[in-house]
This record gives structure tokens, sequence and C-alpha cells, in this order.
């Protein structure tokens, strides 16, 4: 009887480990199985940071966007997970912010779908990776993130405007969007510190009457900071501006002045905006010296040089800006709010809601729809 039963238990924790190596593995299926939800059509886009394609969702036929990152440095294992975390720590949607609609964690063969806070040992060891500023994996193995996101087809706002004649309404309904995209993400205590066209994208669409009605996307949240709101009112929207970073990150051309000397809040998104609103509503280019790229944005001249608007007023807290630079390019209201947004003191700067008010009210205003 004895030996019956240890033959009975030892069955049990044979079919208990066998049910548990079945769990694991269905926790970590095969690539090809993960994969075979999505049918990958065409790449779009490609970069030191990544590979991004258009892709179908078999069950829907709905198109998607799909990024690849190769976690092979602790600089991009760093900039993805800052974007996941940022993506993925918002509750609800809004349809001017990228969506995140997945992502999956693969090595080597294996894959899994990654939650924010897993237990996985593969995100663990990415997190690890990330803090300690090395390699926490094998080295030998492969890891890749897969983001799945709002597909956009009108490619990014910077070769949306430049490759159009400048339009009012277009002007105007942009500038609603981004306000609106801006608040939502400061509300949902999430800093960008990247804003810049080539990181709005254009997702293209109709009105009833058959109108073009293209709809922006902030996206690119690779340098994003979530701000913690521990020992904040939390019901407090403007707890984000009470977050102070000390990382001088961003594109040159569109970073406040506080940036540059690396202190700084949420304000310095306001500072960007107010970079891509004066360039958008005037057509202010320059020529990137890397890409040779058209870009629309803000600058100081001095010389035969173009210096970044923040570094000119780092130098220049005083320094007054012509804005409008061409006469009779835009309203007495627009012009005060872009002064104040490009303010050298950032608590001179409106924050993201009352901006997103007083461009809804200068919109108002805005009766001319048809030029």
């Amino acid at each position: 009887m004895k030996k019956t039963e240890k033959k009975r238990q030892r069955r049990r924790q044979v079919a208990a480990a066998a049910a548990a190596e079945a769990e694991a593995r269905r926790k970590e299926r095969m690539v090809s199985r993960s994969q075979a939800k999505y049918e990958l059509i065409q790449e779009v886009g490609r970069g030191s940071y990544g590979v991004v394609y258009e892709a179908v969702t078999r069950s829907t036929g709905a198109r998607v966007a799909v990024k690849k990152i190769r976690c092979h440095s602790p600089e991009n294992v760093e900039l993805a997970l800052r974007e996941f975390w940022a993506l993925s720590s918002i509750q609800s949607q809004h349809p001017n912010v990228i969506h995140l609609e997945e992502c999956v964690l693969q090595r080597d063969g294996l894959a899994q779908r990654m939650s924010h806070g897993s237990s996985s040992s593969l995100y663990l060891e990415l997190v690890e990776t990330s803090l300690k500023g090395e390699i926490a994996f094998d080295p030998q193995c492969a890891y890749y993130l897969w983001f799945v996101m709002d597909f956009c087809d009108g490619g990014d706002m910077n070769a949306y405007l430049l490759s159009r004649k400048p339009s009012r309404r277009t002007n105007t309904s942009f500038m609603l969007q981004l306000g609106s995209a801006l608040a939502f993400l400061h509300r949902n205590q999430i800093i960008h510190r990247d804003l810049k066209p080539d990181n709005i994208l254009i997702s293209q669409g109709r009105t009833a009457t058959g109108s073009p009605e293209p709809t922006l996307k902030v996206a690119d949240f690779g340098l994003s900071k979530v701000c913690s709101t521990s020992g904040l009112n939390s019901e407090e929207p403007a707890s984000v501006n009470k977050c102070f970073l000390s990382t001088a990150c961003g594109t040159d051309f569109y970073m406040a002045p506080e940036v540059w000397e690396g202190h700084y809040t949420a304000k310095a998104d306001i500072f960007a905006l107010g970079i891509i609103i004066w360039a958008m509503v005037e057509r202010i280019t320059f020529v990137d010296v890397e890409t040779q790229k058209e870009l629309l944005g803000s600058y100081v001249q001095q010389g035969g040089e173009i210096v970044p608007l923040g570094e000119a007023l780092l130098e220049n807290p005083k320094m007054e800006l012509l804005i409008p630079a061409r006469k009779k390019s835009m309203n007495a209201n627009m012009k005060q709010l872009i002064r104040e947004m490009l303010s050298a003191n950032p608590q001179e700067r409106p924050d993201a809601f009352e901006l997103e008010l007083r461009l809804v009210r200068i919109a108002c205003r805005e009766l001319d729809w048809d030029t």
C-alpha cells in the first residue's frame, strides 16, 4: 500500500510539473506563433533606434504599425522601456496620442507579451540593464521589443505641412489637436521631452463631404518621463509641473533654455510646442546639417549661423523675439500666447491646461476657414 501511494504521489508530481512546463511554454510561445497575429507588409521607417513596418491584423484586416527595437545596448533598452512605460501607463486613449496596442518581448526563438510591472525574468533583465547601464543578460542572446501601434498613413507633420500650401484652417486644427494632446499627456503625468514635427505623425481622414481631415498623433516617447505623484495631490492635474528633471535631452532646436542647463519641468514641453506653432504659422524652416532635410523650427540668426532659440535665450534671457517675423501673419492673441510659451523664464509660460483653453478661444475667433 505504501509503495502504491508513493507511486500515485510521484505521478501527481510529474503531472504537476508537466502542467507547469506547459503553462510556461504557453506564456513563452514560439515567435512564429506570436507573429501569426500580424502580417508585415512593408518597411516604412528605419533609424538607429529600430525599424517600423506597416502590418495588418490577420483576424480583422486592420492596419497597424509594428516597431521592432533591437535591445543590443543599454541606451536602446532605456529608450525602449521609457516608451513602453509611458504608453502603457495611460489608462485611456486620446485621438491625438499614439496608442500602444501591445508590446511583445522576444529572446531568440521565444516571445511573450510584456506588461507593466511584470515579474517575467526576461522583462526584469531589461529593467536591470536600463538601471545599471550595462547588459544584464547573455550577450549571445538576441533580444527584441515589438511595439504594435496605430498606423499613420500621412507621414510626419514636417513632411505633411511642407508639401502643401499654407492653410489657416490646417494651422488652427493642428494647434487645437496639439494643445489637447499635450494637456492629456501632462494630465497623465507624462513629460514628452522631445516634441518636434518629426515626432508628430499624421493619420489621413475625410469629412462627411469628402474634404481632407488629417489627425495628428504625438509619437516617439523614447525620451519621455512618467512622473510619480507620490506625495502630491493626485486630483490636481497641474502636479506634473512640480516634477523636476535633470537629464538634458531632446533635439537642440526645440529645447527650452532650462533644459540646456539640466534643471526643468513639464514647462519645457510648452516651449517646444511654442517653437512648433510659431514655425507652422509662419512657415519658418531650417536645414538640418546632418540630413540636409528642411525642417520646421524657429531659431535666432547670429552672423552667418542659426542658433537654437533656447540656447540663445539661455545666453541672453532678455532678448526680444521678433514675433511675428512677418507682418499680419497672426492676430494679437496668438502673438501674445507664443511670446509667453517661448519665455526664457518657465514660470511665465502657461501650463498645458491653460494653453489648451487659450488655443480654443483663439480658434473661435478664427472665422475664415476657407484659406
